[in-house]
């Protein structure tokens, strides 16, 4: 048996020029996807020409998940003040919530610079510091790697952001020990789609590959369900079309849903009803998820082709 070893190799082999090269290199779909899977995001609506007065940022995109902005920095090279000095001014002339440094090694004052930024600024500000490496076996194609510097304290912004009393209240907990299992249970089955951190809140999104729609898992304690749904964020004509093909697509899904338009709120709603959901007795809470996950899973499959 042949054993080669793992060799670093200089990123610059890979892309000459940070805009010219490795932006358009990133904004591909297969490649933001390696960055997605650091920083638990789903970037779409990539675009590589945003400007901030004179200055040009390399990439601007959109969480399809939450809808925010995040802004992207590459420097092909070590960290300094004025790439430093340039993501300040993109974030705060693009309003990006999520600030992305990709550079080729971070300088101890940098990553100490973006910590402290991470810990005083407000809780939907986050910064990422992220070095880029290359690597190589023998003659084999060149594997690119980003390895997270530093990242927003997710603990500290939240305890900022509450009074010092504050605590969860049963259904924070409930909601929280929830999306904890249920985070358990998407890695068992090799995340059929990105996880996001557990919170308190009663939703849950899982991204269908565009902007403007999403599948969100929310959990209805009082009415005793789980929702899994199709969220068109303002598209009625988005809404029709698929209305129109609603016995093909619920044959395909192998289960019906409820068609909401609402006609009196800008977002139309295409759901389905788990039963069963008690925040006091979770003995059923494996089968609620995997039937949440297959559902989830099962959504984006059909309807992802229909998005397009």
């Amino acid at each position: 048996m042949k054993i080669s070893r793992l060799q670093e190799v200089d990123i610059r082999k890979l892309w000459k020029h940070e805009q010219y090269d490795f932006s358009a290199w990133l904004a591909e779909d297969e490649n933001i996807e390696l960055l997605n899977e650091k920083l638990g995001l789903t970037l779409v609506d990539i675009n590589t020409e945003a400007y901030v007065g004179a200055y040009r940022c390399d990439i601007v995109a959109v969480d399809e998940t939450t809808g925010i902005k995040v802004i992207i920095e590459n420097q092909l090279e070590n960290s300094n003040h004025d790439h430093l000095g340039k993501i300040i001014t993109y974030a705060s002339g693009l309003d990006a919530k999520v600030i992305v440094w990709i550079v080729k090694e971070a300088r101890d004052e940098h990553r100490s610079a973006i910590e402290w930024l991470n810990n005083n600024t407000v809780q939907d500000i986050n910064f990422f510091l992220i070095e880029l490496h290359a690597y190589q076996i023998g003659d084999s194609d060149y594997a690119p790697m980003f390895q997270i510097v530093e990242q927003p304290n997710d603990f500290i912004k939240e305890s900022k952001s509450q009074k010092s009393t504050d605590t969860l209240n049963k259904s924070q907990s409930e909601r929280l020990e929830f999306w904890t299992q249920f985070n358990d249970h998407v890695i068992a089955r090799g995340k059929p789609f990105n996880i996001h951190k557990a919170g308190s809140a009663h939703w849950y999104d899982v991204s269908v590959g565009t902007s403007g729609v999403k599948i969100s898992i929310a959990l209805i304690n009082k009415d005793s369900y789980i929702s899994v749904e199709l969220y068109i964020f303002d598209n009625k004509a988005l809404f029709d079309k698929l209305f129109e093909e609603r016995k093909e697509i619920e044959n395909q899904l192998g289960f019906e849903m409820e068609w909401l338009r609402l006609e009196k709120s800008k977002a139309s709603r295409i759901l389905y009803k788990i039963k069963g959901l008690n925040f006091d007795d979770h003995s059923n809470y494996d089968a609620l998820i995997e039937e949440a996950i297959d559902k989830a899973v099962k959504m984006r499959e059909v309807f992802k082709k229909r998005l397009k």
